[in-house]
């Protein structure tokens, strides 16, 4: 089964170039310890060992690398128009976009693309995406139990809704 984990970004900084989203800017950090099975789809028997296994030191080892950061390189606009004004015009102001990045996780950077949809309103940006990354490339030996019988996937999807109020 699949194991759903939450967890709230802990610090940001987002730039957001009004007149041209593409030289916008994104930190986020995010708390490993913080991180959350929420339990969906799953027994709930199961939910306090799948949590206690994330964070030690066979998966997250959240004592030894306790911050999972994103920062943004680059933002290309997919579809929508590239300045604010236009983007007015675009089906309820929204905009795809891919941004490309650093991600650091377990200790180790690896450059990551992200598909993103962007909502920008003049006090506000809604920005939802999904990314497939994969445990192995941040040094993390994907689990298994049971004699090797039970195995989690290498690639995880993670799915995140980031909102700000601009100023």
């Amino acid at each position: 089964h699949d194991h759903e984990v939450a967890g709230p970004a802990t610090e940001g900084q987002l730039a957001v170039a009004r007149n041209d989203v593409r030289r916008s800017s994104l930190r986020l950090e995010f708390d490993a310890a913080a991180l959350r099975v929420t339990g969906r789809g799953e027994p709930p028997e199961d939910v306090p060992e799948v949590q206690r296994v994330m964070v030690s030191e066979r998966v997250l080892d959240v004592r030894r690398y306790p911050k999972i950061v994103f920062e943004s390189r680059t933002i290309t606009v997919l579809e929508g128009a590239a300045d604010q004004e236009a983007s007015r015009t675009a089906p309820s102001g929204g905009l795809r976009l891919r941004v490309s990045g650093d991600l650091t996780l377990h200790g180790i950077t690896q450059p990551v693309t992200v598909p993103v949809t962007l909502r920008l309103t003049a006090d506000s940006l809604t920005a939802d995406g999904r990314a497939r990354v994969k445990q192995t490339d941040f040094g993390i030996r994907p689990v298994t139990a049971g004699a090797g019988t039970v195995r989690v996937k290498d690639e995880v999807d993670v799915l995140f809704s980031v909102t700000a109020r601009l100023r």
